[in-house]
């Protein structure tokens, strides 16, 4: 009896920091994201059998996806193995959450076909283990929102503690992604390491008035929070015309512009998709003007998270 079963998820793309949340604000894009099918084997262990979109290894113990899988059966030591097939969209380093997709996306799938043993705090546990191959540590800031939707506040990574935010529903996110390589450890390594009282006190009052934003809808306080007054200023360098493209999209009515992730793409949010779409042409038009590769997305926030597509 061939009792194989198999999914096909939607893995999303995620926003992580969000100008004033270094480490601990994230927030899921609908638009753009990897897909990627997982079916049960009768050989156990993890396999990746398939990887399309970019030159990632197939080795279960140097690829994002498969050190995750391998950390969630490790723990829950099934019969059966997998086999893990990768879409890839998302290109890795854009600052949109490439690892996370894969890292998020093959324990999402590998405990739904297992009936769903773990909780979504539980997975992000076990997918921080494949996020740490490509980042070096472990942090959960692109996994959360992916595994849980919509936005999410890293309370604490040890215990592990994700709060779910509530999102506005008339917020979408406009992206650029230009083509330049930013390795998250570089980012890492031009940050200062200590920040004075001053910035940490208007640090942590724009974190608070955009949590209470979130949960109000108040779209004007959203707006006067997303400010990052200690990661920004350093990490803006190592953009090309990250100033001009926060001068022209903030002039297009976007309630705050960013960083994403540690770059190089550039996040805006504003309320209503006609001005979300507004200010992708201003961004366009900067890039335009330069030798450097770009691409645009404009996204709803996703509420749901990794989505099924079929099973």
């Amino acid at each position: 009896m061939n009792s194989t079963k198999e999914i096909h998820i939607f893995s999303p793309g995620t926003v992580s920091n969000v100008s004033c949340g270094f480490d601990v604000l994230g927030f899921c894009l609908e638009t753009v994201g990897d897909q990627m099918i997982v079916r049960t084997s009768p050989e156990k262990g993890i396999r990746i059998t398939k990887i399309e979109g970019f030159d990632l290894p197939f080795e279960t113990n140097k690829n994002v996806a498969g050190v995750s899988a391998q950390a969630l059966i490790d723990d829950l030591k099934p019969d059966v193995g997998f086999e893990i097939e990768i879409y890839k969209h998302i290109k890795p380093g854009s600052g949109i959450g490439s690892s996370s997709a894969s890292a998020a996306g093959s324990v999402s799938a590998i405990n739904e076909l297992m009936g769903k043993p773990y909780n979504k705090t539980q997975l992000t546990q076990f997918a921080m283990k494949g996020e740490a191959v490509a980042s070096q540590s472990e942090h959960a800031d692109n996994l959360a929102p992916a595994i849980f939707g919509g936005f999410t506040l890293v309370k604490s990574l040890s215990p592990l503690e994700i709060l779910k935010l509530p999102v506005p529903d008339d917020l979408y996110a406009t992206i650029i992604h230009p083509q330049i390589e930013i390795k998250t450890a570089e980012a890492r390594a031009i940050l200062p390491k200590t920040v004075s009282m001053q910035q940490a006190i208007v640090q942590w009052s724009n974190v608070g008035s955009l949590v209470h934003a979130l949960h109000t809808e108040d779209y004007e306080l959203l707006k006067r929070s997303l400010h990052d007054a200690i990661i920004e200023p350093y990490r803006s360098q190592l953009i090309p015309h990250f100033n001009e493209i926060k001068k022209v999209t903030l002039e297009c009515g976007a309630l705050g512009t960013g960083i994403s992730g540690s770059g190089p793409s550039i996040f805006a949010l504003s309320k209503g998709e006609s001005t979300a779409k507004a200010v992708e042409q201003a961004m366009r038009k900067v890039y335009e003007n330069t030798t450097i590769d770009f691409q645009t997305y404009v996204s709803k926030v996703n509420h749901d998270g990794i989505k099924i597509i079929n099973s």
